[in-house]
């Protein structure tokens, strides 16, 4: 009997058949073929192409024949089941670099990235289908047309860089490099903390909160739901009261990075969600009061920015990179603590 295994990320599924016993031998294409539906041979044959399906962990060509006992891998993204029809719309991009395979862009504060309940219009994909309304970019398939071209996201107030891919090809090599976390990612986040290291790793399972389901939370042992979470941090500027940071994600979890740091003491300044919308460490004096309020006012979201992002290009397998630096909102708000710690210093009041 043939066996089926899958596991789950935020953003796909993998799963593992492994051939009957039974099995003549067969292309890998047509193998794979007749286990899925609503997708077409040629985007199957892209995806053993680019390494998104395996024979035995092995990357191979789609006229691979599969025998009894050969493991398929296949990397798959989840359904959306949002009603599809996407209305282009013309919203400015902030576009860092395209060629005729990928686009990267610098995504601002506010900016939802695909359609769903309650955000139909205003989105990125509502902007990239009118930046492409003369071509028809791919859609992972098992997705619905309203997430054309991603393969990743971020939140609607987290600012930063996103990359899309423009064909199939590249689309489902980019998807193979998230879900085996090859790409590289780096976030800066500013946090209520004074931490006495200068760099450490969380590992907790992240999970939807029990009570409240637009919230996550942190488990110290798997729960129904809960998914492996790491997420690494290193000191860049310690602040007295607060600290900026750079987290690395191993993982790409909802709210990852802000539940995370919620969990150890360290929350986002600023997250309403998590915490981080008060005042965690400082002093009572009315001066300091109105002072944190005043940088909340400068940046009314969380301090969260993705500063980074590397990948392997799927067609020229050059290691690309790319930066962006701290939107306005961020940096004044930076700056602000730099200064508020500077004239704590000329006056001797903190060491």
């Amino acid at each position: 009997m043939e066996e089926v295994d899958k596991y789950s990320d935020d953003f796909f599924d993998e799963t593992f058949v492994t051939a009957d016993p039974k099995q003549d031998p067969v292309r890998l294409d047509k193998f794979v073929l007749n286990k899925t539906s609503k997708v077409s041979r040629n985007k199957i044959q892209n995806a053993i192409r680019a390494g998104a399906i395996t024979v035995n962990g092995k990357e191979v060509k789609p006229n691979f024949k599969v025998k009894p006992g050969h493991v398929v891998r296949l990397i798959v993204p989840k359904y959306d089941d949002a009603e599809s029809g996407v209305q282009p719309e013309d919203i400015p991009l902030d576009i860092i670099y395209e060629d005729d395979d990928v686009l990267v862009i610098n995504k601002p504060v506010g900016l939802v990235v695909h359609p769903g309940v309650g955000n139909r219009t205003g989105t990125l994909v509502n902007a990239l289908a009118h930046y492409y309304k003369d071509k028809e970019l791919p859609v992972m398939e098992g997705n619905s047309e309203d997430r054309v071209g991603l393969v990743h996201r971020i939140d609607k107030n987290t600012s930063g860089i996103l990359v899309i891919g423009k064909t199939d090809y590249a689309l489902t090599h980019l998807a193979k490099q998230f879900f085996n976390h090859t790409i590289y990612r780096r976030y800066t986040a500013l946090v209520w903390s004074e931490p006495e290291e200068n760099a450490g790793t969380v590992e907790l399972h992240v999970g939807r909160h029990p009570k409240n389901r637009t919230k996550q939370t942190t488990f110290s042992e798997p729960e129904d739901n809960s998914k492996h979470a790491v997420t690494h941090w290193k000191v860049l500027e310690r602040l007295y009261y607060v600290t900026l940071m750079e987290c690395r994600l191993e993982t790409g979890r909802t709210h990852q990075i802000r539940v995370h740091m919620q969990s150890q003491g360290m929350p986002l300044f600023n997250d309403e969600k998590y915490g981080g919308d008060r005042i965690r460490k400082g002093t009572v004096y009315s001066k300091y009061s109105a002072f944190v309020n005043n940088c909340f006012a400068k940046m009314p979201r969380h301090a969260l920015h993705a500063h980074a992002l590397g990948f392997v290009h799927p067609r020229t397998r050059e290691e690309m990179r790319f930066e962006a630096p701290l939107p306005e909102d961020f940096a004044s708000v930076l700056e602000a603590w730099r200064g508020y710690v500077a004239d704590r210093k000329s006056k001797n009041v903190i060491q």
